[in-house]
């Protein structure tokens, strides 16, 4: 299988002399750019409002003062931070013929110190350092994140929504719970169809009737719940249309392969495709690694230890690795998986079996992978029979 870039240095050749850089430090209010453009002493730096036709003729500016110093720009490189912007910006620009990098935030090392001085002018020269020592191709300085395509980008909204809207759901039942354990009611169950209907006859242990403005509130938690739940199973049905209308295109068709698995549903499936399994990753550990299901050691001298999970991938993807990986267990017990969790937790130990959920998790999103990359079945897994 051919290897990826992991995009932590940049495999082009890098000339100074022909290539304006460019950084740029966003925020809600204003843009600071900051440049190197060959030929010209100064480092320029701009604080522009939030306008990309702004920034557009900021940089042809400066390459026209290049041109100017007897300087040919070949290349135009520019880089800003990942943040609430997202990728429009450098989908943008790429129209236009500017060569874009989105830096990976956390991938840029900053001082330790307690009260460090933080300000636009210094986080521009932080990233110019960083993305010129990743333009020169050494490894260590930042790493870069891949920009989807729009039609990537919407592919995951339905799957994201849905998440939010069993959380929304969850967070009312939870809350009229609530509001019935405070009367003393323990075995009404406000999920149920016919349950705005009931709440006139309930009481409470005292044989009361329940108070009027709880009851308000109630019918209108309960009016919440039933439109959250339309729109999770318009969602769903939604979710089902669209892989029948294009079975064959290539995220449908993994979705379809990993749902295949008995066990694994098409949310679970279509969350695991759209999230990770669809990028262009570069091999087995980087796969771990963007679900965070890689471990942090920490060594110094003599001391070893392992402080856990790193935690600093989708967390998207790792809560519903683990909760797949539990569930993997009850539906997939010949597997060759399942028997190297069991052999491994065999004894009374609960925190073993915690431990060992998570490892069985990171084995399952790489087994996935190699499913939908190379057609590998693991061994043992149990498939659905076509119908």
């Amino acid at each position: 299988m051919p290897q990826v870039d992991d995009l932590s240095r940049s495999l082009a050749p890098f000339n100074q002399d022909a290539t304006l850089t460019v950084v740029v430090e966003m925020s809600e209010a204003s843009w600071l750019v900051a440049g190197m453009v060959p030929g010209v002493d100064r480092q320029p730096l701009k604080k522009l409002r939030p306008d990309p036709d702004a920034l557009l003729r900021l940089v042809e500016r400066w390459r026209d003062e290049a041109v100017k110093a007897g300087k040919r720009i070949e290349r135009i490189a520019l880089a800003f931070e990942a943040g609430r912007d997202g990728f429009r910006l450098a989908r943008w620009l790429q129209a236009r013929g500017i060569e874009v990098h989105v830096i990976h935030s956390t991938s840029v090392a900053v001082s330790r110190e307690h009260r460090r001085a933080k300000t636009d002018r210094l986080d521009t020269a932080m990233l110019m350092r960083v993305f010129l020592g990743w333009l020169r191709g050494e490894r260590g300085h930042c790493g870069m994140v891949a920009i989807p395509t729009l039609e990537d980008e919407d592919a995951r909204r339905p799957s994201r929504e849905r998440e939010s809207l069993v959380g929304e759901r969850t967070r009312i039942i939870n809350r009229m719970k609530a509001i019935l354990a405070w009367l003393g009611i323990r075995g009404f169950n406000p999920k149920l169809r016919k349950a705005p209907q009931r709440l006139d006859a309930l009481r409470t242990p005292e044989d009361l009737p329940l108070p009027p403005n709880t009851v308000d509130e109630l019918r209108r938690d309960m009016a919440r719940l039933a439109m959250v739940c339309e729109q999770i199973k318009a969602l769903e049905q939604a979710r089902l249309a669209h892989l029948e209308q294009a079975p064959g295109t290539r995220p449908h068709a993994m979705v379809r392969l990993i749902a295949n698995v008995i066990g694994v549903g098409i949310e679970t499936a279509d969350m695991l495709v759209q999230e990770v399994l669809s990028r262009d990753l570069r091999g087995r550990r980087a796969v771990a690694r963007y679900a965070g299901l890689t471990g942090a050691p920490n060594e110094s001298g003599s001391r070893r230890r392992e402080k856990g999970l790193a935690k600093s991938g989708n967390a998207r993807v790792r809560r519903g690795l683990i909760q797949l990986a539990w569930r993997f267990l009850r539906f997939q017990k010949d597997s060759a998986l399942a028997q190297w969790y069991r052999v491994r937790t065999e004894g009374p130990a609960a925190a073993r079996k915690t431990k060992m959920i998570v490892a069985l998790a990171r084995k399952l999103l790489i087994a996935f992978w190699r499913m939908v990359t190379v057609g590998e079945i693991p061994a043992g897994f149990a498939l659905r029979q076509p119908a």
